[in-house]
Protein backbone atom coordinates (compact mmCIF):
# COMPACT_ATOMS: atom_id res chain seq x y z
CA UNK A 1 0.00 0.00 0.00
CA UNK A 2 1.47 3.84 -1.04
CA UNK A 3 2.08 5.63 2.08
CA UNK A 4 3.35 9.48 2.60
CA UNK A 5 7.03 10.00 2.13
CA UNK A 6 8.80 13.38 3.21
CA UNK A 7 11.96 14.10 0.76
CA UNK A 8 14.22 16.53 -0.35
CA UNK A 9 14.45 18.00 -3.79
CA UNK A 10 17.88 19.27 -5.08
CA UNK A 11 16.72 20.95 -8.39
CA UNK A 12 18.82 22.86 -11.15
CA UNK A 13 17.84 26.66 -11.73
CA UNK A 14 19.00 28.39 -14.63
CA UNK A 15 17.53 31.45 -15.63
CA UNK A 16 18.95 30.84 -19.57
CA UNK A 17 21.49 29.12 -21.50
CA UNK A 18 23.83 32.10 -21.01
CA UNK A 19 23.95 32.13 -17.05
CA UNK A 20 24.91 29.98 -14.48
CA UNK A 21 23.11 27.85 -12.44
CA UNK A 22 22.95 26.18 -9.28
CA UNK A 23 21.42 23.45 -7.07
CA UNK A 24 18.26 24.68 -5.26
CA UNK A 25 17.18 22.37 -2.53
CA UNK A 26 13.22 22.07 -1.18
CA UNK A 27 11.65 20.03 1.28
CA UNK A 28 8.58 18.44 0.81
CA UNK A 29 6.18 16.65 3.23
CA UNK A 30 3.36 13.83 2.96
CA UNK A 31 4.14 13.18 -1.00
CA UNK A 32 2.06 10.08 -2.01
CA UNK A 33 4.09 7.67 -3.14
CA UNK A 34 0.84 6.49 -5.47
CA UNK A 35 1.79 9.87 -7.05
CA UNK A 36 3.99 10.35 -10.54
CA UNK A 37 7.49 12.52 -10.76
CA UNK A 38 5.36 14.94 -12.35
CA UNK A 39 2.80 15.29 -10.32
CA UNK A 40 5.31 15.74 -7.76
CA UNK A 41 7.20 18.51 -9.49
CA UNK A 42 3.24 20.33 -9.53
CA UNK A 43 3.34 20.02 -5.82
CA UNK A 44 6.63 21.53 -5.49
CA UNK A 45 5.88 24.32 -7.66
CA UNK A 46 2.30 24.71 -6.16
CA UNK A 47 4.24 24.99 -2.89
CA UNK A 48 6.88 27.96 -4.79
CA UNK A 49 4.19 29.89 -5.56
CA UNK A 50 2.00 30.08 -2.60
CA UNK A 51 5.62 31.52 -1.36
CA UNK A 52 6.16 33.82 -3.42
CA UNK A 53 8.87 32.14 -5.36
CA UNK A 54 9.39 31.34 -9.11
CA UNK A 55 8.18 27.95 -9.79
CA UNK A 56 10.29 25.48 -11.52
CA UNK A 57 10.62 25.60 -15.23
CA UNK A 58 10.40 21.20 -16.89
CA UNK A 59 8.77 20.31 -20.29
CA UNK A 60 5.87 18.03 -20.20
CA UNK A 61 2.98 17.02 -22.67
CA UNK A 62 1.33 13.83 -23.12
CA UNK A 63 2.63 11.76 -19.78
CA UNK A 64 1.25 8.89 -21.24
CA UNK A 65 5.28 8.10 -21.99
CA UNK A 66 4.96 8.55 -25.97
CA UNK A 67 6.14 12.13 -26.17
CA UNK A 68 9.48 12.02 -24.83
CA UNK A 69 9.06 15.83 -23.02
CA UNK A 70 9.61 14.99 -19.73
CA UNK A 71 13.36 14.26 -20.27
CA UNK A 72 14.95 14.82 -16.65
CA UNK A 73 18.30 13.91 -15.61
CA UNK A 74 17.53 12.12 -12.08
CA UNK A 75 19.21 10.85 -9.54
CA UNK A 76 22.23 10.17 -12.04
CA UNK A 77 20.08 8.57 -14.79
CA UNK A 78 17.83 9.94 -17.74
CA UNK A 79 14.12 9.74 -16.79
CA UNK A 80 15.27 8.10 -13.22
CA UNK A 81 16.58 4.93 -11.47
CA UNK A 82 13.26 2.62 -12.95
CA UNK A 83 13.80 1.53 -16.43
CA UNK A 84 12.13 1.11 -19.72
CA UNK A 85 10.15 3.99 -18.85
CA UNK A 86 10.11 8.00 -19.49
CA UNK A 87 10.08 10.10 -17.06
CA UNK A 88 6.03 11.05 -16.77
CA UNK A 89 6.01 7.05 -16.09
CA UNK A 90 8.07 7.42 -12.95
CA UNK A 91 6.05 7.28 -9.47
CA UNK A 92 7.32 8.04 -6.51
CA UNK A 93 7.33 4.80 -4.83
CA UNK A 94 10.81 4.22 -6.38
CA UNK A 95 11.84 6.58 -3.66
CA UNK A 96 11.55 6.49 0.23
CA UNK A 97 10.85 8.30 3.36
CA UNK A 98 13.81 11.04 4.05
CA UNK A 99 15.64 10.86 0.19
CA UNK A 100 16.73 13.38 -1.26
CA UNK A 101 16.17 13.50 -5.12
CA UNK A 102 18.48 15.26 -7.16
CA UNK A 103 17.16 16.65 -10.83
CA UNK A 104 19.24 17.98 -13.48
CA UNK A 105 18.17 18.92 -17.16
CA UNK A 106 20.08 17.20 -20.55
CA UNK A 107 23.74 17.74 -20.14
CA UNK A 108 24.78 18.41 -23.95
CA UNK A 109 25.91 20.86 -26.08
CA UNK A 110 23.31 20.17 -28.51
CA UNK A 111 20.43 20.76 -26.24
CA UNK A 112 21.39 24.11 -24.24
CA UNK A 113 19.75 24.96 -21.28
CA UNK A 114 16.03 27.35 -22.11
CA UNK A 115 15.19 27.29 -18.31
CA UNK A 116 15.91 25.43 -15.06
CA UNK A 117 15.13 21.97 -16.11
CA UNK A 118 14.14 22.84 -19.75
CA UNK A 119 16.82 22.32 -22.94
CA UNK A 120 16.16 23.53 -26.24
CA UNK A 121 16.13 19.71 -28.39
CA UNK A 122 14.83 21.01 -31.52
CA UNK A 123 18.45 19.67 -33.05
CA UNK A 124 16.81 16.67 -33.29
CA UNK A 125 14.30 18.27 -35.90
CA UNK A 126 17.05 19.13 -37.54
CA UNK A 127 18.38 16.21 -38.04
CA UNK A 128 15.17 14.69 -38.96
CA UNK A 129 14.54 17.49 -41.46
CA UNK A 130 18.10 16.82 -42.95
CA UNK A 131 16.79 13.53 -44.41
CA UNK A 132 14.88 11.25 -42.09
CA UNK A 133 11.63 11.42 -44.97
CA UNK A 134 10.86 9.60 -48.02
CA UNK A 135 9.97 12.11 -50.49
CA UNK A 136 9.80 9.55 -53.32
CA UNK A 137 6.21 9.30 -54.80
CA UNK A 138 4.77 6.11 -53.38
CA UNK A 139 1.29 6.53 -55.18
CA UNK A 140 -2.33 5.67 -53.04
CA UNK A 141 -1.84 4.12 -49.82
CA UNK A 142 -1.31 0.08 -50.74
CA UNK A 143 -2.67 -2.39 -48.98
CA UNK A 144 -1.03 -4.13 -45.64
CA UNK A 145 0.63 -7.03 -47.99
CA UNK A 146 0.99 -5.65 -51.27
CA UNK A 147 4.82 -4.85 -50.60
CA UNK A 148 6.30 -8.13 -49.99
CA UNK A 149 8.65 -7.25 -47.05
CA UNK A 150 10.40 -10.11 -44.44
CA UNK A 151 9.01 -10.16 -41.09
CA UNK A 152 12.50 -10.08 -39.90
CA UNK A 153 13.13 -6.94 -41.74
CA UNK A 154 10.08 -5.39 -40.59
CA UNK A 155 9.99 -6.42 -36.80
CA UNK A 156 13.46 -4.25 -37.36
CA UNK A 157 11.90 -1.41 -38.66
CA UNK A 158 9.36 -1.40 -35.90
CA UNK A 159 11.50 -1.56 -33.48
CA UNK A 160 13.65 1.22 -35.16
CA UNK A 161 10.71 3.71 -34.94
CA UNK A 162 9.52 2.89 -31.46
CA UNK A 163 12.37 5.84 -30.73
CA UNK A 164 10.69 8.89 -29.28
CA UNK A 165 13.49 11.14 -29.80
CA UNK A 166 13.41 12.34 -26.30
CA UNK A 167 16.95 12.54 -25.99
CA UNK A 168 18.24 9.84 -23.14
CA UNK A 169 20.84 8.51 -25.20
CA UNK A 170 22.73 11.71 -25.53
CA UNK A 171 22.02 12.25 -21.78
CA UNK A 172 23.55 9.18 -20.99
CA UNK A 173 26.43 9.24 -23.00
CA UNK A 174 29.55 10.39 -22.07
CA UNK A 175 30.36 12.14 -24.92
CA UNK A 176 27.23 13.15 -25.86
CA UNK A 177 26.48 11.28 -28.73
CA UNK A 178 23.48 11.15 -30.71
CA UNK A 179 24.37 7.85 -32.58
CA UNK A 180 21.58 5.76 -31.28
CA UNK A 181 18.58 8.25 -32.46
CA UNK A 182 20.39 9.29 -35.70
CA UNK A 183 20.71 5.29 -36.61
CA UNK A 184 17.38 4.59 -34.81
CA UNK A 185 15.55 7.07 -37.64
CA UNK A 186 17.91 5.83 -40.40
CA UNK A 187 17.42 2.23 -39.93
CA UNK A 188 13.53 2.73 -40.11
CA UNK A 189 13.74 3.62 -43.66
CA UNK A 190 16.96 1.52 -44.77
CA UNK A 191 15.19 -1.77 -43.98
CA UNK A 192 11.80 -0.82 -45.90
CA UNK A 193 11.88 -0.54 -49.79
CA UNK A 194 10.43 2.76 -49.53
CA UNK A 195 13.62 4.16 -48.34
CA UNK A 196 15.81 2.67 -50.26
CA UNK A 197 15.78 5.46 -52.64
CA UNK A 198 17.10 8.10 -51.18
CA UNK A 199 18.92 5.90 -48.65
CA UNK A 200 22.53 7.26 -49.66
CA UNK A 201 21.71 10.89 -49.22
CA UNK A 202 19.72 10.18 -46.23
CA UNK A 203 22.56 9.00 -43.95
CA UNK A 204 24.94 11.16 -45.05
CA UNK A 205 23.10 14.36 -44.78
CA UNK A 206 21.91 13.29 -40.86
CA UNK A 207 25.18 12.07 -40.19
CA UNK A 208 26.59 15.43 -41.35
CA UNK A 209 23.92 17.67 -39.37
CA UNK A 210 24.68 15.54 -36.01
CA UNK A 211 28.08 16.59 -36.43
CA UNK A 212 27.08 20.65 -36.90
CA UNK A 213 25.17 20.30 -34.19
CA UNK A 214 27.76 19.51 -32.03
CA UNK A 215 27.05 15.86 -30.87
CA UNK A 216 30.14 14.12 -29.84
CA UNK A 217 31.56 10.36 -31.04
CA UNK A 218 29.89 7.19 -30.45
CA UNK A 219 32.53 4.78 -28.64
CA UNK A 220 30.19 1.91 -27.87
CA UNK A 221 29.64 2.15 -23.95
CA UNK A 222 26.38 0.76 -24.66
CA UNK A 223 25.30 3.37 -21.58
CA UNK A 224 22.90 4.89 -24.26
CA UNK A 225 20.94 1.86 -25.30
CA UNK A 226 20.87 0.69 -21.09
CA UNK A 227 18.77 3.69 -20.30
CA UNK A 228 16.51 4.43 -23.37
CA UNK A 229 12.96 4.02 -22.42
CA UNK A 230 11.82 2.20 -25.57
CA UNK A 231 15.01 -0.28 -25.54
CA UNK A 232 16.20 0.79 -28.74
CA UNK A 233 19.20 -1.61 -30.12
CA UNK A 234 22.73 -0.16 -30.55
CA UNK A 235 22.50 -2.74 -33.31
CA UNK A 236 21.24 0.12 -35.04
CA UNK A 237 24.07 2.18 -34.88
CA UNK A 238 26.13 -0.55 -36.58
CA UNK A 239 23.46 -0.60 -39.40
CA UNK A 240 24.27 3.34 -39.81
CA UNK A 241 27.84 2.87 -39.91
CA UNK A 242 27.22 0.10 -42.78
CA UNK A 243 24.74 3.05 -44.73
CA UNK A 244 26.94 5.37 -44.62
CA UNK A 245 30.31 3.70 -45.80
CA UNK A 246 27.88 2.27 -48.38
CA UNK A 247 27.32 5.99 -49.27
CA UNK A 248 30.64 7.46 -48.94
CA UNK A 249 31.56 4.06 -52.04
CA UNK A 250 29.25 5.30 -54.19
CA UNK A 251 30.44 8.69 -54.05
Amino acid sequence: MDKNINIKVKVWRQKNAKTKGYFETVELKNISQGSSFLEMLDILNEKLISEGQTPVAFDHDCREGICGMCSLYINGHPHGPDSEITTCQLHMRKFEEGDTITIEPWRSAGFPVIRDLTVDRTAFDKIMQAGGFVSVNTGGIPDANCIPIPKKNADLAMDAASCIGCGACVAACKNGSAMLFVSAKVSQFALLPQGKVEANRRAKAMVAKMDELGFGNCTNTRACEMECPKNVSISNIARLNREFIKAKFKD
